[in-house]
């Protein structure tokens, strides 16, 4: 039976955000430390990156907008467009890489060579506009994942999961007017929490009119508000969907013990999250999964739920996957 595919590359460390951002190169550290410590990345089918060629990046993004990120980078600028997307004089390279790997995880799962797949890598997407860099986030990931599905391998419905703490109102922008896209978010209520779009009434545009779905999360918030979303409003709305691939921007910065938002989830939560991904995937798309790296600060979380959910790809029995439902999850 094939693996789980693994991206996970130093180069990506070489993004250097600068003293106290954030989003720094330790993240990776941790990560990699974490799978490593668990047993997880010599079970795992290492998937190796590529750089994304510009007639792909530019499917998602507009020219002039990776011209203006190149030129930054080579002018030796500390940030592009907004202070908090710092960049170092390698990040083009380096966004390029991590948008490319997306590309070769999604081709993997296609393939069969791999049955799943998680991206460890940096910088994150899932803010980035098509013609805009916003909350440390260059090119949109996850969205040329989805694109990548779309146009080559000819993928009908794609469900994107978004449950990073803040809203993806880069990947939402993308694929509001599309039905062939389903984007679901769970995050920070926006009156709380950056970037402040990601409301209830935000479900889409024209012909994807009803295939974007918010669902914003109060102040303190805990797994219990989490599950009671995915019940009532993810699940039957996703198996009406019938996805044919499940992307997961995953984002761990929603745990109690990260710094940039208050909401209060487990490493736990993280587990049956993406058990019920993983069961939806079986259900309707053979299992096919990728989960990307979006948020997640504080190391010690992150290190744990990263762990927690390439563990559960790498060991989810598609002989007994059942819905949260029927595993006493909820």
């Amino acid at each position: 039976m094939p693996k789980t595919g693994l991206v996970m590359d130093e180069r990506f460390e070489r993004h250097d955000t600068g003293p106290g951002h954030p989003e720094r190169s330790a993240r990776l550290v941790a990560i990699r430390q974490g799978l490593a410590e668990a047993g997880l990345v010599e079970r795992s089918e290492r998937i190796e990156p590529r750089p994304i060629e510009l007639t792909e990046l530019h499917r998602i993004h507009q020219p002039a907008y990776v011209q203006r990120v190149r030129a930054a980078c080579r002018q030796g600028a500390t940030f592009v467009d907004v202070v908090d997307s710092a960049i170092c004089p390698e990040s083009y390279e380096i966004a390029l890489l991590a948008a490319g790997a997306t590309l070769e995880a999604v081709d993997a799962v296609m393939a069969g060579r791999v049955r799943n797949a998680f991206c460890a890598l940096r910088p994150p997407g899932h803010h980035a506009e098509r013609d805009g860099s916003m909350g440390f986030c260059l090119f949109n990931n996850i969205a040329l994942a989805a694109d990548r599905l779309l146009g080559v391998h000819q993928v009908k419905r794609v469900l994107i999961v978004d449950w990073d703490v803040h809203h993806c109102n880069g990947t939402q922008h993308t694929f509001e007017p599309m039905r062939e896209v389903f984007v679901c978010s769970l995050h920070g209520h926006p009156n709380w929490v950056y970037p402040g779009t990601g409301f209830e009434t935000e479900t889409g545009m024209g012909e994807g009119q009803g295939c974007t779905l918010n669902l914003p999360m109060m102040p303190q918030a805990t797994g219990e508000e989490y599950r009671r979303a995915f019940v009532e409003k993810i699940l039957p709305t996703a198996e009406e969907y019938n996805p044919q691939f499940i992307l997961v921007s995953a984002g761990f910065d929603a745990h109690r013990l990260d710094p940039l938002a208050p909401l209060c989830l487990e490493t736990t939560d993280y587990e049956w999250m993406t058990r019920w991904v993983m069961d939806l995937a079986q259900r309707h798309c053979a299992g096919r999964v990728l989960g990307v790296l979006e948020g997640g600060y504080n190391l010690e979380a992150l290190a744990a739920s990263v762990a927690t959910h390439v563990s559960l790809l790498l060991n989810h029995n598609s002989d007994t996957a059942q819905t949260g439902h029927e595993s006493g999850v909820w």
